[in-house]
């Protein structure tokens, strides 16, 4: 087992990081922007090491300074959480080369599903569910009108490095495609320095469902059931759940097939997220994998009581798994607490916190890294906290999520609470009745 492991993030995932390791008698390094000095994980970390100013390009993602960390420490392994480089290829290649253990999947495995096209290709192979579209990356104008029209509008666009929803457009009509396709790709150049771009058809009303996986160093995979992650804007994760209102037994073994299906094509090691696409009809696609810890991990480990933090890295010390699958035992939805202003389009809203108390009781667990003074940068994500609550049923969980919002008491700054709280009322989400466009339609400021 490692001896010390730096933390190459922030936040609440790196104070997450931490509490796992003293549990299990690691020792901890944090590594911090100057405008991260007073966050909890540098104050609970064993060490802690500033890396930088706050831009990201100066301390969170400048390999040489935390490389430099590391040596400095004596550390022994790198944890880079979710964000950052927690998927750079690049990134892991150079722990290699120190000698220090990457924990999560091997370069090749992240650059394998990093680049879209290359991710269908290998899922394609391997039999795993597609959705229709184009071959490869799409080169040229005239070429990507030919692939619109055989695979049928509506079609989207996406970058085949991306994420988060930046160089992606929705095509209804043959009429909007020129512009569309422009847009798409200085967007894509903009966002990843890489401008290709492929077509697909363009789901409506799916479901975004995920299947979180794990794979050691000896070949086995299983996977840990589903979580639906449907409630979203612009692409932007809000509510996760588990497991899915929408799932039936059937389905779940079909896409928990897929997903070990998907683990198996590129020998996965480590702990992941196999996201699919699923329509109306339950029929379901494969849509990309995540080569490292979610934010919503929260949500799985509340159904079926399992440290997913703790086996990232056991896999990495060479810990077999056990290679059973995992179904939920109850029901878990998680609400992502961000410093954002909801009834002004969700604006950030840095600043210092005044006030804060976060809700507790039976089956309540909040992850932050958040206090009463302190003040919340402008560089970083605006996501302050993760409140997730655990019950027996669907409409227990939501019941109890009512109650615990209630009880979120945050000051001096503008959260998303009062939007959870109004979602929490909402007839349609009540009764299951989402999916990844319900937020478009909903005019929740007058609900």
């Amino acid at each position: 087992m490692f001896r010390k492991i730096l933390i190459a993030n922030r936040g609440e995932i790196a104070l997450r990081i931490i509490r796992t390791c003293k549990e299990m008698g690691i020792k901890t390094v944090a590594i911090y922007s100057t405008a991260d000095r007073d966050s909890l994980h540098v104050r609970f970390a064993d060490e802690a090491v500033c890396i930088g100013p706050p831009p990201s390009a100066e301390s969170y993602l400048n390999i040489p300074r935390i490389m430099a960390a590391v040596e400095i420490t004596n550390a022994d392994a790198i944890h880079p959480g979710y964000g950052f480089l927690a998927e750079n290829a690049t990134f892991a290649e150079v722990c290699g080369e120190y000698g220090i253990k990457f924990i999560g999947p091997t370069p090749e495995q992240i650059r394998r599903m990093g680049d879209k096209i290359t991710a269908k290709e290998t899922m394609l192979a391997a039999g795993v569910p597609c959705i229709p579209g184009s071959e490869g990356l799409v080169t040229d104008l005239k070429t990507g009108l030919g692939v619109a029209r055989e695979v049928g509008y509506p079609i989207i666009l996406k970058a085949t490095a991306g994420g988060g929803g930046k160089g992606m457009r929705i095509v209804w009509k043959e009429a909007d495609f020129e512009s569309q396709w422009e847009t798409a790709r200085r967007e894509a150049q903009a966002a990843f320095g890489n401008d290709g771009i492929y077509i697909e058809k363009f789901i409506e009303e799916p479901r975004h469902i995920e299947i979180q996986v794990a794979g050691d160093q000896y070949g086995k995979a299983c996977h840990l059931s589903e979580r639906d992650c449907s409630i979203q804007r612009r692409h932007q994760k809000l509510v996760e759940e588990s497991p899915s209102p929408f799932m039936t037994p059937e389905l779940r073994e079909k896409m928990g097939a897929a997903a070990i299906k998907a683990c198996n094509a590129i020998y996965y090691e480590g702990v992941g997220t196999v996201e699919f696409l699923v329509d109306k009809y339950r029929n379901f696609y494969f849509m990309e994998m995540n080569t490292r810890i979610q934010v919503e991990h929260t949500v799985t480990e509340e159904v079926i009581d399992f440290d997913l933090i703790k086996e990232q890295i056991k896999i990495a010390a060479g810990v077999p798994i056990s290679g059973r699958n995992y179904f939920p035992e109850m029901h878990a939805i998680e609400c992502r607490i961000n410093a954002e202003d909801p009834f002004n389009d969700f604006r950030p809203s840095p600043g210092r916190i005044t006030s804060f108390h976060s809700p507790k009781g039976h089956g309540v667990r909040v992850d932050t890294h958040v206090y009463s003074g302190y003040t919340i940068p402008p560089y970083y994500d605006s996501m302050i906290a993760k409140l997730i609550v655990r019950a027996r049923t669907r409409d227990e969980a939501i019941t109890k999520m009512e109650r615990a919002l209630d009880e979120f008491i945050v000051e001096g700054i503008k959260t998303t609470v009062p939007f959870h709280q109004k979602l929490m009322q909402n007839e349609d989400f009540r009764k299951g009745n989402f999916h990844t466009g319900f937020l478009n339609t909903w005019d929740f400021k007058n609900a």
